[in-house]
């Protein structure tokens, strides 16, 4: 007797065409989500937060963390999609009449989740977290010169809070500012400077703007008290932002998470690891739900996959925020949700192809 081939023709054809289908459907998903963060981080470039440059280099980086955590939602509809159109033009009614039953979508499905599972483990462990750390990296970086950013010829800027407003005619070329005017408020005594050059310098107290060659008034608003002096060179100390890095746990390396006794760690690394799991049993979960017939609608069960879809992310918060807070033990963790997903798994497998063929299938009694 013929050995049967580990990949047949059927396994590659199912496999390429999922193929075909999930990076689509997760580069929309990423697109619509990415849009609305795209739109958040150019408010901060427009106040100053973060330079332009930054701009795209924080997309890029952000779209690494955030498809990983979309790729189990678009594994499942790309099985829905590709196994619902193989029922709609009865090419599955042509697989079963040649004695190819369940056992065959799932080996073909497998085929191709498995290897995305394992890689999904690897980008979600270590891709994502460094590019969350780089993007707080960049952010970091820009806040220190964030009140220098908004510089610009022709227009009035304000800094450190409104104590100090700037206004510079012109910006040479080698970046030394031209006709400066600086308004400055402090303990309700006001000073306006006026100098013909200025320049930005790194001092060892912080970042100064030096104005060269020009004339300081200070004085109190209503009072004939005023000091007029003139100086050849006057540094003016901009405020600098904090330069300490906001903790975020998505950003923590995973070898840091594992070596934690800290509840909330234990439950962000329990979130990554769910990710590649997630894959293989949302697959799992897609294959009855892709069953229709012939005649069927044309989006067949997919309403019902997300209604089930979301009921899983949101057990999946639901444990995470129990694990983090104590309300459960760590080792219960995710555990529960599974076997549920799995009962649901087998309730939708018996619906779809009955239970006592179930049965005898589990049993052995079945006979191919």
């Amino acid at each position: 007797m013929a050995r049967k081939p580990l990949v047949t023709v059927i396994d590659k054809l199912i496999a390429m065409d999922l193929l075909k289908t999930i990076f689509p459907v997760l580069s929309v998903i990423v697109a619509i989500l990415i849009s609305k963060k795209f739109i958040n981080i150019l408010e901060q470039a427009v106040k100053g937060q973060i330079s332009s440059q930054t701009v795209l280099s924080i997309v890029g980086l952000k779209m690494v963390s955030v498809a990983v955590s979309f790729l189990p939602v678009a594994v499942f509809v790309a099985v829905i999609m590709v196994l619902g159109r193989m029922y709609r033009d009865q090419e599955m009614s042509a697989l079963s009449s040649a004695g190819m039953g369940i056992g065959v979508l799932y080996h073909a499905v497998l085929l191709c989740v498995v290897p995305l599972s394992i890689a999904s483990l690897w980008w979600v462990t270590v891709s994502a977290p460094r590019a969350e750390l780089r993007i707080q990296q960049l952010i970091q970086e820009d806040s220190k010169s964030a009140d220098l950013r908004g510089i610009s010829a022709g227009r009035f800027s304000e800094y450190s809070q409104g104590d100090v407003v700037f206004y510079v005619q012109g910006i040479a070329a080698d970046g030394q500012l031209q006709n400066v005017f600086v308004h400055t408020m402090e303990h309700g005594t006001s000073g306006v400077i006026s100098a013909d050059k200025g320049e930005i310098r790194d001092l060892p107290g912080g970042r100064y703007i030096v104005l060269l060659d020009g004339e300081r008034i200070q004085g109190i608003p209503g009072e004939l008290d005023f000091i007029n002096e003139y100086f050849s060179e006057y540094a003016l100390r901009l405020e600098e932002r904090g330069a300490a890095i906001r903790e975020d746990r998505w950003s923590v390396p995973t070898s840091q998470l594992w070596q934690s006794d800290d509840l909330q760690n234990i439950a962000e690394l329990q979130r990554r690891l769910a990710i590649p799991l997630s894959i293989l049993i949302l697959s799992a979960l897609a294959i009855p739900l892709a069953q229709v017939s012939p005649r069927g609608r044309v989006y067949g069960n997919i309403f019902t996959a997300f209604g089930i879809y979301f009921c899983y992310a949101n057990l999946q918060k639901v444990g995470q925020s129990w694990v983090a807070n104590g309300d459960v033990p760590v080792r219960f963790g995710y555990v529960w949700i599974y076997a549920l997903m799995l009962l649901v798994i087998g309730v939708l497998v018996a619906r779809a192809y009955g239970g006592r063929w179930l049965f005898m299938r589990v049993t052995g009694r079945w006979q191919p």
